[in-house]
């Protein structure tokens, strides 16, 4: 991620994010590249608004100004910075066209493991994904079961089991399909959403959260 330096309000230096461009997904099976034109200017948005909150922060720190508008500031802050890192997550997931989770692969029998087979996790991660409200569906890895489980995130900041790692993240908010659709058009969508999966990058986040392989059942 591109960034540069400034004088920060959580220590001596903090970051200006950059969108992550490399992260941006092309020719994707069923969702058209309008669809992803559009929410992807609403992701740089995201960006954008972490920065400017950064620098207003910055400011009222170095004034020594704690009062109520640095307070709606920091409560503001959780929702922009997950909304551009949960984003990021969910760019770059997806690839055109996808690419198989392999059978023997670790992903493939921690899945199994956890949900019985990849075949009933896929279904209660669809099922997540088709209720009511708008909000993300994460894979995490649960680092203290060494588990796998799935779970529903609203407004961006709201719901995250702390310490867990992202292995997939599904974006349900209405904006992800309503070009290519409508309002209605979620369960479509999560059906191409599948299509194209990157099981090779997501099996690479398992790898990352969990150097030893997972050995409990029972996901959720």
């Amino acid at each position: 991620m591109g960034r540069a330096a400034r004088r920060g309000y959580d220590g001596p230096m903090t970051t200006i994010y950059e969108p992550r461009k490399e992260l941006r997904p092309r020719r994707l099976t069923g969702i058209s590249e309008e669809q992803i034109s559009q929410h992807w200017t609403l992701y740089e948005g995201y960006v954008k608004n972490v920065n400017l909150l950064g620098g207003k922060l910055a400011a009222l720190t170095e004034k020594g100004e704690f009062g109520p508008e640095f307070a709606e500031l920091k409560r503001r802050e959780g929702f922009e910075y997950d909304g551009m890192l949960l984003h990021e997550h969910y760019f770059g997931i997806l690839k055109g066209g996808g690419t198989p989770l392999e059978p023997g692969s670790r992903l493939s029998r921690c899945l199994a493991l956890c949900f019985g087979s990849f075949a009933a996790w896929r279904r209660q991660f669809a099922a997540v994904g088709m209720m009511r409200g708008s909000g993300w569906v994460i894979l995490y890895h649960d680092p203290r079961r060494d588990a796998l489980v799935n779970f529903w995130i609203e407004s961006h900041e709201d719901g995250h089991p702390a310490g867990f790692a992202p292995i997939v993240v599904m974006d349900v908010w209405e904006h992800a399909y309503m070009v290519d659709g409508s309002a209605g058009g979620r369960s479509e969508y999560i059906e191409k959403f599948f299509l194209n999966v990157d099981w090779a990058k997501a099996e690479n986040a398992l790898r990352a959260a969990a150097p030893a392989e997972p050995v409990a059942a029972g996901g959720q």
